[in-house]
């Protein structure tokens, strides 16, 4: 055997004989969870707005339900749930839920459905949800998607103002 793949075998040896030693980053403590907007759990009235769609092919192309779908679909969800009383006005509302549907395009599709919560005196967001419609060739594991996607969407809301259990 040459020098070399001596030298090679006896540095494996000596290399794969040492214990592994690992370097765990020190863990800080769990921060605090930061205030919720009071307005989002004390609130009685909502308005909803239909921020519409983005859409390279077209809601109505790849889901059913037409171009207004986030919208009606959100609306139904929400006067299920019956914890807002819906207003047809923004000035009626403590508070005004900002409803869309997107995809955005940077090297594929990532259809998403948007929820921006509002305050209807000074047009602040107060809170966002942004649920990922997991992408499905077959239209009706689109639908099926899509459905998931505004039933997590609805569940986030409901923790948040505190009526579901935070998993």
């Amino acid at each position: 055997m040459s020098t070399i793949l001596k030298a090679l075998a006896v540095g494996t040896l000596f290399v794969a004989g040492f214990p592994t030693v690992r370097v765990y980053a020190q863990q800080s403590p769990e921060t605090p969870a930061a205030p919720v907007p009071t307005q989002i759990a004390s609130s009685k009235k909502v308005f909803i707005s239909n921020s519409g769609e983005e859409s390279i092919f077209g809601l109505d192309e790849r889901y059913s339900g037409g171009p207004n779908r986030t919208y009606n679909q959100f609306y139904a969800a929400m006067k299920d749930w019956g914890r807002y009383e819906l207003v047809s006005a923004p000035a009626d509302a403590d508070l005004v839920f900002e409803i869309g549907f997107n995809e955005r395009s940077e090297r594929y599709i990532s259809p998403q459905i948007k929820l921006v919560i509002l305050d209807p005196k000074t047009h602040v967001a107060l809170w966002t949800f942004t649920k990922y419609v997991e992408a499905a060739g077959m239209a009706k594991n689109r639908e099926k998607n899509y459905d998931l996607a505004m039933t997590g969407l609805m569940d986030d809301l409901k923790k948040l103002v505190g009526i579901a259990p935070i998993h």
